[in-house]
């Protein structure tokens, strides 16, 4: 798939305390949430108002926002976990998305990009992330920046993410 780069595109680690960053995010989250590959479900009128003050109070959370001129057209939602078997600091993608009308212009890998480099700044040894099996075009993209499924031995079989929702 070949991409045409978004011109004048800019990529900025949210300020959780900026009224114009906290906007963007529940509105670019949102529009995550209302994708078919999000849930198909607009976000609740509860999470909206939770949301920026929850995400704030936790530590090693970021998110990198990418704006079209003061458009945002783009989110990622990361969290800073540990790996026990590299004794280092690992990178979550939680959340990653880029606005239906924005997507082929290079703003995923824009975001992918400056996703690596904090994680490197932050000393991490590994991004993980997770994605339906029936998203197809974001399986692609992630596997051509070289992430994958995850296994320590092929007779062991490859790692599921799993869930149990709490009440």
């Amino acid at each position: 798939m070949s991409e045409t780069l978004a011109p004048d595109l800019v990529i900025t680690r949210a300020d959780f305390a900026d009224p114009a960053d906290a906007a963007a995010i529940v509105a670019m989250l949102d529009v995550y949430a209302r994708d078919p590959m999000g849930g198909g479900e607009p976000l609740s009128d509860d999470v909206r108002e939770r949301l920026l003050p929850a995400l704030a109070q936790v530590p090693g959370a970021f998110v990198l926002l990418a704006r079209i001129d003061s458009e945002a057209v783009g989110i990622a939602n990361c969290f800073t976990g540990f790996s026990t078997f590299a004794a280092r600091p690992l990178v979550n993608i939680h959340d990653i998305a880029v606005a239906p009308g924005h997507r082929g212009k290079g703003i995923a890998r824009a975001l992918f990009a400056a996703i690596e480099a904090e994680a490197l700044a932050r000393g991490a040894c590994k991004i993980t992330l997770e994605v339906l099996s029936g998203n197809q075009r974001a399986k692609e993209l992630y596997a051509s920046l070289g992430y994958g499924d995850y296994q320590l031995d092929p007779e062991t079989g490859h790692a599921l993410f799993w869930q149990k929702r709490l009440s």
